[in-house]
C-alpha cells in the first residue's frame, strides 16, 4: 500500500513531468493539488469500498456539486488527474526492431 507520503512525492513528481504549474499539500480529508487548472482533492477510499482505492475530486465537479470520482487504482487515479488537468503525456519509449 502507498502511504500519503508516498503518493505526494508521486503527485509531486507528475505535475512537473504534466508540465502543470502547482503545488501539493495535506489537509484533513487527504492531499489537496493547487494548480492554475484549479484546485483537485484526492482522498482514500475507506477499507469497507474496496476495490476502489482512491476518489479525486476536480474543479468542475465541485462547482457543479457532485460527489468526487472513484479511481481502482494509483495508475487509473494518475491518468484521471492527468487527463483532467490537461497535461503533457511526455515523450513514449518505444522498444521493438528496426
Amino acid at each position: 500500500m502507498i502511504s500519503d507520503a508516498q503518493l505526494r512525492s508521486l503527485l509531486v513528481d507528475c505535475l512537473k513531468l504534466w508540465e502543470v504549474e502547482g503545488k501539493v499539500s495535506v489537509d484533513g480529508t487527504g492531499l489537496v493539488l493547487d494548480t492554475s487548472a484549479g484546485v483537485f482533492s484526492v482522498s482514500r477510499a475507506g477499507d469497507d469500498l474496496r476495490p476502489l482505492r482512491w476518489f479525486y475530486q476536480t474543479p468542475e465537479r465541485a462547482a457543479a456539486q457532485r460527489p468526487p470520482r472513484a479511481a481502482p487504482s494509483v495508475v487509473a487515479l494518475l491518468s484521471a488527474l492527468r487527463n483532467a488537468m490537461a497535461g503533457s503525456g511526455g515523450d513514449r519509449l518505444r522498444v521493438g526492431g528496426g
